[in-house]
């Protein structure tokens, strides 16, 4: 800060503080909610297994 400027206001010191906010926010959001899918779609999913041998087929 050089000696002749004035402080910052109040108002501007309130959006900074509002807008370093929202960074974090985001911040947090991109690196929790890929986790979160990726854990929500991975955990459910069962993948059937091929069928090895002959499939039995019905007495006629």
């Amino acid at each position: 800060m050089e000696s002749g400027s004035q402080p910052a206001s109040t108002t501007e010191r309130s959006t900074h503080r509002f807008a370093e906010l929202v960074g974090v926010v985001i911040a947090l959001l991109t690196l929790t909610v890929p986790l979160a899918v990726i854990a929500h779609y991975s955990g459910g999913a069962q993948f059937s297994q091929p069928v090895s041998g002959v499939l039995s087929r019905p007495n006629r």
